[in-house]
């Protein structure tokens, strides 16, 4: 019989890429994670997925195997949320989504005087929106705020996406003065980026270049702090936030863009929610780390 935290770790790795990253999005060891994936090839008796140098690509079963599982994986997860927050009576259960960096800076040292439980997501905002207007997630704190059935936006804090570079970064050759010769000298860097969401990238390149990056990052990584502790070290480029890195040494911004894109964060929840005193808690913490916000 397959064990259920084999499909879950299959799936994970499927969507984020690597056994790191999938890892670190369900909290457990990667050797745990190698461990599923080899238990269900075993089972199944094929390989799931192509090993290349820091990056899984699915096989054709590896494709089958993920489109009849996503949906019945999906659902036992937003069953297995509901039955947590309903079980407890004295102590309620409170969902958040959130970035991974968002939640190491300003929630994670707070965590253990938190008088509820605490079940945080690490997903794309589309998907952590979509459970929240399912109600699976009670709070998610995103740069994005579509129009959403029954949800609030409130508006707390910014960030600047920027163009950093690495300790000892030759950039004699960065002129931003010409975009054309700009661009050549960006591709032929050193690049660093992140699995899975790499929103910030695509959207800088293409408001100040008008397209998309036509290559990929030659070091794939599993978040924005993976990025800098590597670019603290050694030379290299990448767009992240700008408030994470202004304290990383060795780490220095290189450049704005021609106009500056910067990200309004937003917590959002829905209107009525029984458990809003806690969501307050919650939202006070984080604003109190995060930067103020700009009129």
């Amino acid at each position: 019989m397959i064990n259920l935290e084999w499909l879950r770790s299959f799936k994970t790795i499927y969507e984020r890429g690597s056994m790191t990253a999938a890892a670190e999005h369900l909290f457990i060891s990667q050797p745990g994670v190698s461990l599923h994936l080899s238990s269900l090839e075993n089972h199944v008796g094929y390989k799931l997925f192509e090993r290349r140098p820091r990056l899984l690509v699915p096989t054709e079963h590896g494709k089958q195997l993920y489109n009849a599982i996503v949906d019945p994986i999906a659902r036992l997860e937003e069953i297995e949320i509901k039955s947590q927050r309903s079980a407890s009576t004295v102590r309620p259960t409170i969902s958040l989504g959130m970035c991974f960096e968002t939640f190491q800076l300003s929630l994670e040292e707070a965590v253990p005087d938190l008088p509820f439980n605490l079940v945080l997501e690490f997903g794309e905002y589309r998907e952590l929106l979509k459970k929240l207007e399912d109600q699976v997630i009670d709070l998610v704190v995103t740069p994005h705020s579509p129009e959403l059935r029954g949800i609030n936006y409130e508006r707390f804090s910014q960030e600047k996406i920027v163009l950093v570079a690495g300790k000892n970064l030759d950039v004699s050759g960065f002129d931003s003065t010409d975009p054309v010769a700009l661009r050549d000298w960006l591709q032929r860097q050193a690049w660093y980026g992140i699995a899975g969401d790499n929103d910030h990238m695509l959207r800088f390149w293409k408001q100040n270049f008008k397209s998309s990056p036509d290559f990929r990052p030659n070091y794939i990584v599993p978040n924005f702090h993976s990025i800098l502790r590597s670019l603290s070290r050694a030379p290299g480029l990448a767009i992240v936030p700008d408030f994470l890195c202004m304290q990383v040494p060795g780490v220095t911004v290189l450049w704005e863009g021609y106009t500056p894109l910067v990200n309004h964060l937003h917590f959002a929840r829905h209107k009525k929610n029984p458990h809003e005193a806690n969501l307050q808690r919650i939202m006070k913490l984080v604003r109190k780390k995060m930067p103020p916000l700009i009129d």
